[in-house]
């Protein structure tokens, strides 16, 4: 079966730099020297670097499929953000000669881009009990962040993305991994009131560049309880401004028989900063099923992809477990009680 082309980066291998040669680039280009830990990610070689006087940083080997401007892209997105002040998003760590980023160069002469971030300390929202609190703040954060972002555009903002919800589309050659034939129809029946319903409504859609991977593995809980950061800035490009609320809808998922104790408040605090039309609102509910529907399809796309050991295979079985009974209660909910229940207090 041939991949489509959005899902080149995840078939792809991410870089397997050893330790050293990426502890000794950064000690040269930047000057830290420390401890490392490998994390685990989808595209990049990512670790977090603590430093011996104490400093914490997250170091970036790039992933040797990915455009180099679109690489360009994300350092200018976070250099932007660090100009309007806008907090609780990382810092790009200039080089010791002051560049944006450095390189590491391969026994056979290729270079893989070398980034340096702030490390932003906080506990994950997937360790926490999230609330309709704290989800309404993620809203109006994710609003901020939105209106920071609304006039900013670069070269590199259209990349062909795998989470990208305006290409779900292309997931439909995947629905074969889905063994459960209930589960198959109801996840080809979302995609196709996506195509009919949501498809023809994006010309019209407000568009800028968004985060769009507002999932609680990017957004950070401080000791006060409130949302002290959003991270990875990696699935960033040029969308429809209500893909950014529909992705961070799609995995406020409360427990219990209402999908909307966590949606709402999201929604209403977004809202509340950043107004959305009615045509935004009309396309919501199909986009957070289209949303969840990819989870699901990927998920099982990528078990049969990656090799049993692998960290971000078992990361994925982790994290989607509930991915399918949120989206039947939102089906089963309808898109008329949806957007009823948005902004009912």
């Amino acid at each position: 079966m041939q991949i489509p082309s959005a899902l080149n980066s995840v078939a792809a291998d991410p870089p397997s730099l050893p330790e050293a040669a990426v502890a000794d680039a950064v000690a040269q280009q930047y000057g830290l020297r420390g401890d490392y830990r490998e994390l685990v990610s989808e595209r990049d070689q990512n670790f977090k670097l603590t430093t011996t006087s104490g400093e914490h940083f997250v170091v970036k080997a790039t992933s040797f499929v990915q455009d180099p401007v679109v690489t360009d892209f994300q350092i200018a997105v976070l250099l932007h953000l660090e100009k309007l002040w806008v907090p609780g998003v990382p810092r790009i760590v200039r080089t010791s000669s002051g560049a944006e980023h450095g390189e590491i160069v391969l026994s056979d002469g290729a270079k893989i881009c070398l980034r340096i971030v702030t490390f932003l300390h906080g506990r994950l929202l997937e360790d926490c009990v999230p609330t309709p609190a704290i989800a309404e703040q993620l809203g109006r954060r994710l609003a901020e962040l939105d209106i920071a972002l609304q006039d900013f555009s670069h070269a590199g903002d259209s990349q062909v993305l795998l989470w990208d919800t305006q290409r779900a589309g292309e997931l439909r050659s995947l629905l074969i991994h889905v063994e459960d034939a209930s589960m198959r129809q109801h996840l080809e029946a979302v995609l196709d009131a996506f195509d009919q319903h949501v498809t023809p409504a994006l010309p019209g859609l407000p568009r800028q560049v968004i985060h769009n991977d507002a999932h609680n593995e990017n957004i950070l809980i401080g000791d006060n309880g409130d949302i002290a950061g959003i991270i990875d800035f990696g699935d960033m490009l040029m969308a429809p401004r209500i893909q950014d609320l529909s992705t961070a809808a799609a995995y406020l998922r409360a427990d219990g028989d209402d999908p909307m104790q966590l949606i709402a408040p999201l929604v209403r605090g977004y809202h509340e900063k950043n107004p959305l039309q009615a045509s935004e609102l009309a396309v919501l509910f199909d986009m957070v099923r289209t949303r969840l529907s990819m989870t699901l399809i990927l998920f099982y796309w990528r078990l049969s992809a990656r090799e049993k050991g692998d960290p971000y295979r078992q990361k994925l079985i982790e994290g989607e477990r509930d991915a399918y009974g949120f989206l039947q209660k939102l089906s089963l909910l309808g898109q008329a009680a949806f957007l009823a229940r948005l902004f009912q207090k």
